[in-house]
């Protein structure tokens, strides 16, 4: 493998623009997942028209967030990321643990991808060919093309994700506008845009479950090497992911309120929950667009698993860079400039755990699917936090002429609006379906593995810990100056000595 010295650490620059760093993390956030999967629970909650307002409220926080999310970007364009921002605002330590709560988070989310996959696929099968396909087989195949995509150059993958998303963009358009031209009882009601009452848990959940819904637009930032543009490109492309995310998003969800009948959609979410998309479909296009929505769903949740994939083996790219982890995860394809190590070794770590999954025979792979997808936007809520914090601190201790929007307001507001969410969110995640101590104690116990390593790392390799949020720029350790000690003199010593005559 070489030396860490003959290995190549480097990344393509200028290879993409803004809007590709976006098609990265829209495929990421998986909007027509969210539309199928999370938006019925919302309605079956009771959120009624609340539930598309709670994605324009998330959207506005997370406006607030980008604005010191950017600025840190700006400053430090690294592959990184938030691991690198953090590391700067609140420490070394604190930057390893936002590491390793981020690679936790993430892989997460992707398995949960998986599960979905599966699932997603069955009735296309059944469809298609009248044949029945275990969730293992699916999800083996989409394994598979991810390995094979991840090491390849990143306009490639961009260009594949982007073609993935625009028709995945398209469907929910044309779902929606069918809903909006044909509505329950033929017309439009104020009713279904204007809440009668707010019933402040509900309120709370909603938010929570809009912020969520949301995780993988900040992945932006680990492209920013790559970019043609690296202290801008990736905060303009958040800007956009959380703009687009929020519109498609609170319009799509709107939509099926209008479909269904302000006073019936509550019943129809419970009663038919992921299904409800298409049955509103199926009563208003033909067959054939149907069928088209189903698949748009899987080849969402693939190219959310490839972006994902994207993200996780930047991180390891940069982590392997600084040392943090081995130095041969910073090894790039010398023909595509691709983070090859990385990439081949986050699809090992996902082979293994898919490997796990049907080894204990796992069958239940929809729940289970949405769980782990919960339980990782959880972990990246968490991260939004600690980046946000630290932005407002290091913007403020170090001033580099950014203004006061960017540098003090915004952050603070970020902060607090992100905290009380993260205090719902963890306060009671059973409203979410998951356990309710499992997730919190993960996601601080992963958290306190990457503080502990850091630690361990100042102890022992004390030039690697110096390096943590350095980007791999060689940094020099001066070791502590001992105190100098005088010579120990004889008693008497300063005395001249007395001559007998």
């Amino acid at each position: 493998m070489g030396t860490p010295e003959e290995l190549p650490q480097t990344l393509a620059p200028g290879r993409i623009g803004a809007a590709a760093i976006a098609y990265f993390a829209l495929a990421a956030t998986a909007p027509i997942a969210v539309l199928i999967h999370v938006v019925p629970t919302s309605y079956a909650a009771g959120g009624g028209p609340l539930v598309p307002l709670g994605f324009l409220a998330a959207g506005a926080v997370l406006i607030l967030f980008i604005a010191g999310y950017a600025a840190m970007g700006h400053r430090a364009p690294f592959g990184g990321a938030m691991y690198t921002y953090v590391a700067k605002g609140l420490g070394r330590p604190g930057g390893v643990g936002a590491a390793w709560l981020a690679l936790t988070s993430y892989q997460v989310i992707q398995l949960g991808l998986y599960g979905l996959a599966g699932a997603a696929a069955a009735p296309l099968l059944r469809s298609w060919f009248d044949v029945g396909a275990q969730w293992w087989m699916v999800a083996a195949g989409c394994w598979l093309l991810v390995t094979v995509c991840g090491p390849v150059r990143v306009e490639v993958s961009s260009g594949l994700i982007a073609l993935m998303v625009l028709v995945e963009g398209v469907v929910i358009v044309g779902f929606a506008a069918a809903n909006v031209i044909d509505p329950a009882g033929g017309e439009v009601t104020v009713a279904s845009i204007r809440p009668s009452e707010v019933d402040m848990p509900v309120l709370g959940l909603l938010l929570v479950v809009a912020v969520l819904a949301f995780a993988g637009f900040e992945t932006s930032g680990a492209y920013a090497e790559e970019a043609i543009r690296p202290r801008r490109d990736p905060g303009r492309s958040a800007y956009l992911t959380v703009v687009v995310v929020a519109v498609l998003l609170a319009g799509a969800s709107w939509s099926l309120s209008t479909a269904a009948g302000p006073g019936r959609i509550a019943e129809l979410a419970r009663a038919r929950g992921p299904e409800l998309l298409f049955d509103l479909a199926a009563a208003r296009l033909a067959p054939w667009a149907v069928t088209l929505g189903r698949l748009m769903l899987l080849t969402g949740l693939v190219a959310a698993m490839l972006a994902l994939h994207h993200t996780i083996a930047r991180y390891l790219f940069a982590l392997g860079r600084e040392r943090v982890l081995p130095a041969g995860l910073s090894r790039t394809s010398p023909r595509t400039w691709a983070p090859r190590n990385a990439s081949l070794t986050q699809s090992l770590i996902a082979g293994v755990a898919l490997l796990a999954a049907y080894a204990i025979g796992i069958s239940e792979v929809d729940l289970l699917g949405r769980r782990l997808i919960v339980a990782g936007g959880l972990g990246v809520l968490v991260l939004l936090i600690a980046t946000s914090l630290a932005a407002l601190l290091h913007l403020n201790r170090v001033p580099n002429g950014e203004g006061a929007w960017s540098r003090f307001v915004a952050p603070v507001l970020a902060t607090v609006a992100l905290g009380v969410i993260g205090y719902l969110a963890l306060g009671d995640v059973r409203l979410l379906g998951t356990p309710s101590w499992i997730v919190p104690a993960a996601i601080g116990g992963v958290a306190l593995l990457g503080v502990l390593h850091a630690l361990l790392l100042r102890r022992l390799h004390p030039v690697i810990y110096a390096g943590i949020g350095q980007s791999g720029v060689p940094v020099v350790v001066t070791p502590p100056r001992l105190p100098q000690q005088r010579p120990h003199a004889e008693p008497g010593a300063h005395r001249p000595e007395r001559v007998n005559r």
